[in-house]
């Protein structure tokens, strides 16, 4: 099964997320980073765009059926495995050296908010969809690396609210905080907004990529120093 494809769109790569919720588990982190490998070969690509194909949610975040399981039989290093490939995702679209864009067609919580913040530049329906960091109800406290993702994102204000309310925002409120780009019309209006968007892009991919390297240094270090010391111990929940 396809958890993951893309096409493109005269210079822009289009990613679609395919597999309902998205949620992420072992297949989808390889499926998503050899898709990335993939548009990095094509040097006619300026931009990529991710989105999903279900009506109601751009992705959930971890699957926790998958990970729930493998604890219950004892798969420990699987798991570990898992998390340390997270990060490889995470910071694949946070080096990657072209502008990554998120269209969030649908809910985008947890695990699934915080892919969205590696990328750099969001926009949202206006209609439909709501963004939680919903952690704090689950007992799963972001791991260093994930909370200097989100950091970038989110104005620190409106991130300590996020974290520690768990609420729910919708595009509009994010629009107003610059978590997003724009809060668009509608799920057509959306791709094709972030499409445009991505089209204003045209650098040159050496230039672009070190910015990023530059840009997210402290981001890289936290995941790479910081955050075997919960992974190992496998110290992930409260």
């Amino acid at each position: 099964m396809t958890v993951v494809e893309w096409k493109k769109e005269e210079t822009i790569a289009v990613i679609t997320m395919t597999h309902g919720e998205n949620r992420h588990n072992p297949v989808f982190v390889e499926a998503i980073l050899k898709v990335f490998d993939e548009i990095e070969q094509d040097p006619s690509v300026t931009s990529a765009v991710i989105t999903s194909d279900d009506p109601k949610n751009w992705s959930q975040g971890i699957d926790l059926t998958w990970i729930m399981s493998a604890y219950g039989e004892k798969r420990l290093q699987e798991i570990k495995d898992f998390m340390y490939g997270l990060n490889r995702m995470f910071k694949r679209i946070l080096l990657i050296p072209m502008p990554v864009i998120a269209a969030i067609n649908g809910h985008a919580f947890g695990d699934g908010a915080i892919m969205a913040c590696c990328c750099d530049f969001r926009f949202m329906r206006a209609d439909r969809g709501f963004f939680c960091f919903p952690e704090i109800d689950i007992s799963i406290p972001f791991l260093p690396g994930m909370l200097a993702i989100v950091k970038k994102a989110f104005p620190y204000y409106k991130l300590e609210e996020a974290a520690f309310s768990g609420k729910r925002y919708g595009g509009a409120e994010l629009e107003m905080h610059h978590v997003v780009v724009k809060a668009c019309a509608d799920s057509e209006a959306l791709l094709a907004d972030a499409i445009s968007f991505g089209k204003t892009f045209n650098k040159k991919r050496p230039i672009y990529g070190e910015m990023k390297k530059r840009f997210h240094k402290e981001i890289i270090r936290t995941i790479d120093t910081e955050d075997p010391a919960f992974i190992e111990p496998l110290a992930l929940m409260l």
